[in-house]
């Protein structure tokens, strides 16, 4: 997946001639508290709500403010990898696109990545999820996919924490079944440590607290 594929086509730039009071209208009807200005196709930088709220007339327009702007963005070809450390280590709401002569696309805010993420995760499908923590040299989704099988099950989704200084590492595995008492019990036969079992459907998902915790502490 990159970032083109994922622009949201809702969510107007701002320009100079905007008002502050009419920035932080628009932040707020679309939940974010940044957003790009833009002049024509001309990306300027990335204003936060906190740089609006200081403004003094909330009728003068953003050119005239003394508004320090995030020259923050990414291209329409970066991998949707990019894109989540940009969120993550500049805390972001918004991440402004552009093409590869940097005239601005539109922008991906954190909704939109947060559900292509869920989507990507199979978050709202039924199932049950297992977290396993192995030794880092005994990674193998092959032989996990195995075993899941082997009880006419599937791996809708998977992902990896690694923790700094330890060899451990905590597989999640999101499975199309509910009932997993017996691929639980088959992971502990072939001495799988089996750290959390989580029984879901969608009437009951677990998957979104575990969603969550995931992208706490995602960090690519």
């Amino acid at each position: 997946m990159l970032a083109g594929e994922l622009i949201s086509n809702v969510i107007p730039p701002l320009r100079t001639s905007d008002t502050a009071r009419k920035a932080l209208e628009r932040m707020n009807e679309f939940k974010l508290y940044h957003l790009p200005i833009v002049n024509e196709i001309q990306y300027l930088g990335l204003v936060s709500e906190e740089e609006l709220m200081e403004a003094r007339d909330m009728e003068i327009a953003i050119g005239a403010l003394p508004v320090k702007l995030l020259n923050t963005f990414t291209f329409e070809n970066a991998h949707i990898y990019e894109v989540i450390r940009l969120f993550s280590e500049l805390q972001l709401s918004a991440v402004p696109v552009l093409d590869q002569q940097k005239n601005y696309l539109g922008i991906i805010s954190i909704n939109n990545l947060l559900n292509f993420t869920a989507n990507l995760y199979s978050v709202s499908e039924p199932g049950g999820i297992i977290v396993l923590s192995i030794s880092n040299r005994n990674n193998s989704l092959a032989h996990m996919a195995q075993i899941v099988e082997a009880d006419n099950a599937q791996i809708l989704s998977s992902y990896i924490n690694t923790f700094p200084d330890s060899t451990r590492l905590e597989v999640t595995l999101k499975i199309n079944k509910t009932e997993i008492s017996a691929i639980v019990a088959a992971f502990e036969r072939y001495d799988y440590e089996v750290k959390a079992v989580f029984n879901n459907s969608s009437h009951d998902d677990d998957s979104m607290d575990r969603f969550d915790s995931f992208m706490n502490y995602l960090n690519v």
